[in-house]
């Protein structure tokens, strides 16, 4: 199959899915060209059946923004003739759904009904986005629009449908890891670089958004590390970042929490951590908590939400009310204290992510839904 993929190109799980999922596919030896304004964030594999097609956007004073969705249609439509895609996959609806659909409009009947266009949702295009009323309808529209939708967990597809009154299929198909990537054991991770041999090492990977309640990750940790020895790894970058340096520096934790930025290489650090917080508020799925359970690492996070798709309660992680900080500070150092049972929780959690989200499963669930959406 040949294959275009637009994603947003920045640090974050749709974007990391869809970029996974493309070198994935070429690997199958799919031809895959990825659509974007930059270069996706963990594109870095080379292969001749890989392509990527930059996006640019020219400012012109009648516009009082540049006009990028315009010119992501053109760019999907110049691609979809050029190299006479069979699929054209999108992760958001908004504005990536919407463009796929005009760019095909702009093909014409000439192209025989290709691409065939399938958006993937993935949480923010429909529990932020597409519930402000002004996106209500696009969103709607886009959805409806695609040849095939899929949702990366039931909770999401469910919500989806409740809130669009969507009378379509959406297919769950999870998001996954890369097995040879994401182990709970590498030559690259070093734990003297971050604890001595008594301390506990917990960390939480984000884009520091309001949403992932960062603040209430400094506060568990806080409370860890009242009762025992530990450090706090904070990775990622966003607009909260800022306020978690102002509230480790209040709780006087600066000695104790480590801020590494963004990284696109964090399987190189996940496997030093005994712990990883996730007490977001909204999570349809949580790829970082499930790249962490690949790691060997339990997760504490919330209920309510996407994560209980993903995390055993009480297996290999705890999930619990949004802003209970104490109780998820309770159970992080009851098992932090138990070693027997923090060593069987890791080993679940390796084992539970390995069978659930490897990507030779998910990937072929992919495939198997590209072909039937060719087909009908």
């Amino acid at each position: 199959m040949v294959i275009g993929i637009t994603c947003y190109p920045v640090a974050g799980g749709s974007g990391i899915v869809a970029t996974e999922l493309g070198q994935q596919l070429a690997a199958r030896g799919h031809e895959v060209h990825f659509v974007s304004y930059a270069l996706p964030f963990r594109l870095d594999k080379y292969a001749t059946n890989l392509m990527y097609h930059g996006v640019e956007t020219t400012a012109y004073p009648l516009f009082k923004f540049p006009p990028y969705t315009l010119t992501l249609a053109a760019k999907m439509a110049e691609v979809s003739r050029n190299f006479n895609l069979d699929v054209l996959h999108v992760h958001y609806a908004i504005p990536h759904a919407t463009c796929a659909f005009l760019a095909r409009q702009l093909l014409g009947a000439d192209s025989g009904g290709k691409p065939k266009i399938i958006t993937t949702l993935h949480g923010t295009d429909i529990t932020l986005v597409g519930s402000d009323p002004s996106f209500f309808d696009i969103t709607r529209f886009s959805i409806l629009a695609s040849d095939g939708i899929t949702a990366v967990s039931k909770y999401l597809a469910d919500e989806t449908t409740e809130v669009f009154r969507i009378d379509k299929e959406i297919r769950v198909v999870h998001n996954f890891f890369d097995e040879k990537r994401f182990k709970p054991s590498t030559s690259e991770c070093s734990r003297k670089e971050f604890v001595s041999e008594d301390e506990f090492l917990i960390m939480h990977i984000s884009n520091f958004r309001p949403v992932k309640r960062t603040l209430d990750v400094i506060d568990i940790f806080d409370k860890i590390a009242s009762e025992v020895p530990a450090r706090l790894v904070l990775i990622g970058e966003g607009p909260d970042t800022i306020l978690a340096r102002r509230q480790v520096n209040k709780k006087g934790l600066t000695d104790r929490v480590i801020f590494l930025g963004n990284q696109s290489r964090i399987e190189a650090v996940l496997p030093c951590a005994d712990l990883f917080l996730i007490p977001s508020e909204e999570e349809s799925f949580g790829l970082a908590a499930l790249e962490a359970l690949a790691c060997g690492v339990p997760v504490i996070g919330t209920s309510g939400t996407g994560l209980v798709e993903v995390v055993d309660d009480f297996k290999n992680g705890f999930l619990l009310p949004v802003g209970d900080t104490a109780s998820m500070a309770r159970a992080s150092i009851s098992l932090l204290k138990n070693p027997a049972r923090l060593a069987e929780f890791k080993k679940t959690a390796a084992e539970t992510a390995g069978r659930r989200f490897g990507a030779e499963k998910i990937v072929t669930e992919y495939e198997k839904y590209y072909e039937e959406v060719l087909h009908v």
